[in-house]
């Protein structure tokens, strides 16, 4: 499997009904100075003026963010306001005892992230992150029977992704 490919296949595992999600991501791949020039502005916002090796992750980050599919949370985000984020993504599980229960934890941000990800494992539901080497956390939730290839085709893509908890 191509980068390529595999850049394909975590679009397609997280954002199955959405194509536009792949094409951005694919577009930013193929021909990273035509993406950049198209997004600058909003690549702008993420101090990005030039092509460089996380561009097509970017670009998937940003087109997940665009459709509803993923929460970007920062670093020491109050577990109120991550379970907001969370719960409003498309991808959510209507399951209102675990957004409830998660929302009053008080905990710091990573150790919340883990509890978040072990509670929803409970209902069918995986908390990833999509490390795009900053101080946030790229949030996405995928059914936990897709989970396991999301970390190996983010590597064979040149990224990195994790499930929560670790």
């Amino acid at each position: 499997m191509t980068a390529r490919d595999a850049l394909i296949a975590v679009a397609g595992l997280l954002a199955p009904e959405v194509p536009r999600v792949r094409d951005l991501a694919v577009a930013a791949y193929d021909d990273p100075g035509a993406y950049l020039r198209e997004h600058a502005d909003r690549l702008d916002d993420r101090g990005i003026d030039e092509p460089f090796d996380l561009l097509a992750w970017i670009a998937l980050v940003n087109a997940l963010t665009d459709h509803g599919l993923l929460a970007e949370v920062d670093w020491k985000e109050a577990p109120g306001e991550i379970t907001g984020q969370l719960r409003a993504l498309r991808s959510a599980p209507s399951a209102d005892g675990i957004w409830t229960s998660l929302a009053e934890a008080d905990l710091p941000t990573y150790e919340f992230l883990e509890l978040a990800g072990a509670r929803l494992a409970e209902a069918g539901t995986a908390l990833a992150v999509l490390d795009i080497e900053s101080d946030c956390y790229p949030l996405v939730l995928l059914p936990a029977a897709d989970a396991g290839d999301l970390a190996g085709l983010a590597s064979a893509a040149g990224f990195t992704a994790a499930v929560l908890p670790a």
